[in-house]
């Protein structure tokens, strides 16, 4: 029995969840309006403001989507209620960060600045030129976008120069010199 599949899913106050043909699940809430996709074989029920996934049957393929399931939903609920966010710090000298209009310019150490356009859903805030903070209500949207950003200049080892997420910790390396 899946650990996770089982539990039951509170709706907070203000939240919306309708199931709609083909198991697409509908939540709406004070941030917007999340749609979920979740696998034909899955049933999910409502009742007295708790949300429930089932599997018909002990299967492999039920199994697998019945964890996964409840997941997606809880999160959608969680992105219209809260939202999810992921702050970025830049390291480096001459390295900032800039927001003009809907574009995300960033200037990591390359000739040209890098002019990114934020995603439908994706909102990007520079606080100050060292910080970038990705917000959206999709979870997966937004760690996608934050890894975009990051891959422009990830971090490297030896002196721990480029964009990292906050709190991550770079191992850094010795030189050539400390090889002696």
């Amino acid at each position: 029995m899946s650990r996770i599949g089982v539990r039951p899913i509170a709706i907070p106050a203000g939240v919306e969840v309708k199931v709609e043909d083909g198991n697409l699940v509908m939540v709406k809430g004070p941030k917007g309006e999340f749609g979920v996709q979740i696998a034909k074989s899955l049933t999910v029920k409502m009742e007295d403001g708790v949300l429930t996934v089932e599997r018909p049957d002990d299967g492999r393929e039920n199994r697998s989507q019945h964890g996964l399931a409840r997941t997606l939903i809880n999160n959608a609920i969680e992105g219209v209620t809260n939202g999810y966010a992921r702050k970025l710090v830049i390291n480096g000298v001459g390295y900032s960060a800039s927001k003009q209009g809907n574009t995300l310019v960033l200037k990591l150490g390359y000739s040209h600045p890098i002019n990114l356009e934020d995603p439908e859903g994706i909102t990007t805030e520079v606080p100050d030129a060292t910080t970038v903070i990705v917000k959206g209500i999709d979870k997966a949207l937004v760690g996608n976008y934050a890894a975009n950003i990051r891959a422009w200049r990830a971090p490297e080892p030896y002196k721990g120069k480029g964009v990292l997420y906050d709190g991550e910790v770079v191992r850094k390396k010795e030189g050539k010199s400390g090889a002696k």
